[in-house]
């Protein structure tokens, strides 16, 4: 299934908002078909959550709303994870200290002001953001159950966990997702979080399946990024690896015009085929990218083309 990622939405770390139209984008996934709406507090800090809150006006029943906890910015409480400003990650004139804090009064605390940003009285499914050493698994989990209770949350998932955090969030109770980046490119999670996920009835949501857009295909050797841009200093963004990359965009492309679609739709396509995942959760700038993600939900690929793709990604070496 493909759901809708709003990390892009508020430009945070994705160089800005100058061509981006989210609420176009967003009124275009769920009238194509995408239920699924996946956002985060932290994805410019507070930004993408007012932006998707004012989008599904008038639409809420139609979709399955999804946000996260566990990234604070307002308190130095909680396990220190980075530095920042409006744009990204910081070194320099440093505006913002982010904390991983999952202790139950800020959960609680989160959820509240998350309600008031998405202008509605209930979140389909509450995420752990990022896993705090200083918190335990199991009293995070015991809010998010009282929540649940209150009718605060429908559904619990947790994101960038392990297989041995997701089983003590399961030995407290019911956990129904996980959010990991996962992609063509990014593969680690096979053998611990997909195998796991799918052993235990746990849906798997894949961040990133397009490696941050250069699995798109629509990103060449000569793009500049902006400031506090994430895609600066990813590794498969680097001339180095671009030989690499071009042999494993040309596999896709053969696929793609067999099948008369684009390479990012095979590329979506793929990754929902994968033993374990079940959601891939895809950013739309706008209207038209938005309905080209909702059409590689239709996308079948034969047992020959999984093979010739998964050959083309382990030559890539990642």
């Amino acid at each position: 299934m493909v759901g809708f990622g709003a990390w892009a939405l508020g430009g945070w770390m994705w160089g800005g908002t100058d061509q981006n139209d989210p609420v176009g984008a967003i009124h275009a996934a769920i009238d194509h078909g995408i239920n699924l709406l996946d956002t985060a507090p932290m994805y410019g800090y507070g930004h993408s959550e007012s932006v998707v809150g004012e989008a599904i006006k008038g639409r809420r029943d139609k979709v399955v709303l999804a946000t996260k906890c566990g990234l604070n910015w307002w308190s130095e409480e909680g396990e220190k994870f980075f530095e920042g400003d409006e744009h990204g990650r910081a070194q320099d004139e440093v505006k913002y200290k982010v904390y991983k804090n999952l202790r139950p009064k800020e959960i609680r605390y989160e959820v509240e002001q998350s309600l008031k940003r998405l202008q509605t009285d209930r979140i389909d499914l509450y995420q752990t953001h990022w896993q705090d050493a200083t918190t335990a698994t199991e009293d995070a989990m015991a809010e998010l159950l009282r929540l649940k209770q209150e009718g605060k949350i429908r559904a619990i998932g947790c994101s960038n966990a392990t297989p041995e955090q997701m089983q003590r969030y399961l030995s407290v109770g019911q956990l129904d997702t996980d959010q990991e980046q996962y992609s063509m490119l990014q593969r680690q999670h096979e053998p611990g979080n997909l195998a796991f996920c799918a052993e235990n009835n746990i849906a798997f949501l894949a961040y990133s399946p397009l490696a941050l857009g250069i699995l798109s295909g629509k990103v060449d050797a000569n793009r500049k990024f902006n400031r506090g841009d994430v895609r600066l200093a990813n590794p498969w963004y680097q001339p180095e690896n671009r030989t690499k990359i071009d042999q494993l965009l040309k596999a896709i492309q053969a696929v793609a015009e067999e099948k008369g679609v684009t390479i990012s739709q095979v590329v979506i396509a793929w990754t929902v085929s994968q033993t374990g995942c079940t959601h891939a959760l895809v950013g739309a700038r706008n209207g038209e990218q938005a309905m080209a993600n909702a059409k590689a939900g239709e996308i079948e690929l034969t047992p020959g083309d999984l093979k010739a793709l998964r050959s083309a990604v382990e030559a890539t070496g990642a």
